[in-house]
């Protein structure tokens, strides 16, 4: 009977010892409540007591960096023009001890706050900047500027933002259409006066091509006239040359070539006498 009793004893001793120890993982963070009250926080990675048990009592939160990401929101630029802006926030947890008394370690109303202050700023930071600032390099300013002023507003609630990102931003539809439209339009007009200043410069090179094409024939037709000139005057010196030299042959010469300029075609009709000059060298030529 004692034995049993003594085996009892150790049992529950070695129970309460249990239920008087936790262990805290690298990835956590632990507080140790006293009926009801926190009484430490901040745990170092490894076993702890938490004894006397059951009046002290521990409770674990994940200090690992969590990830908000809601819907696209509007904001307005300082453009005044709506966009739809889509991002996400890293966050983790400093101080469990702030963290549990500022939302009793609830992480959903832990993100809605955070959530709202990071709206916050997002508007502030878009109300200073146009949209074309917005998606340029701006940006990368932009949200360090945006996360150095929202830790400092969520430090009094054990949280520490990592970082924001914008995935995405885009135009509302009824303003991304006027936009497009307003695009397509200028595109047009930029269309219109390079085609027109084509135009214009085709007309120039044609001008200058036509006025180039006259220069050229006018000096063509001069040369050959002067070609010309130079072979008649050529030729009637062989003629003299040769009517000095045989006048009977020159005289033959002159009749064929008119005989082959009057006669050339087969619709030509000379009307003529036959016993005139003209017929000299015809068998049927009976002048003196």
């Amino acid at each position: 009977m004692a034995k049993n009793f003594l085996l009892i004893l150790v049992v529950v001793a070695l129970l309460v010892a249990v239920s008087s120890l936790f262990i805290v993982d690298e990835r956590q963070a632990a507080i140790k409540f006293q009926l009801g009250e926190i009484v430490e926080s901040n745990y170092e990675p490894g076993l702890h007591i938490k004894a006397p048990w059951p009046i002290n009592n521990v409770r674990k939160f994940d200090k690992r960096i969590l990830t908000l990401d809601t819907r696209p929101e509007r904001f307005l630029t300082g453009e005044k023009k709506n966009v739809s802006v889509d991002f996400f926030v890293k966050w983790r947890i400093r101080d469990a001890a702030k963290y549990y008394t500022s939302f009793m370690g609830d992480e959903r109303q832990a993100g809605l706050r955070l959530l709202q202050i990071v709206n916050n700023g997002l508007q502030l930071e878009f109300d200073q900047r146009t949209i074309k600032q917005v998606v340029s390099d701006d940006r990368s300013v932009m949200m360090a500027d945006l996360t150095t002023k929202a830790n400092s507003e969520v430090e009094q609630f054990g949280i520490e933002i990592v970082d924001v990102r914008i995935k995405q931003i885009e135009l509302p539809e009824e303003v991304s259409s006027s936009v497009y439209a307003r695009m397509r339009a200028e595109r047009e007009r930029i269309a219109k006066e390079f085609r027109a200043q084509g135009q214009e410069a085709a007309k120039g090179i044609q001008a200058v091509a036509d006025r180039e094409r006259t220069v050229i024939l006018a000096e063509a037709r001069r040369d050959a006239e002067i070609l010309r000139g130079e072979g008649d005057a050529r030729a009637t010196e062989i003629y003299a040359e040769a009517y000095g030299k045989d006048q009977e042959f020159y005289e033959f010469y002159r009749s064929m070539n008119a005989y082959r300029e009057s006669l050339g075609s087969a619709q030509d009709i000379l009307v003529l006498e036959p016993n005139t000059e003209f017929f000299k060298y015809f068998g049927g030529y009976s002048g003196e």
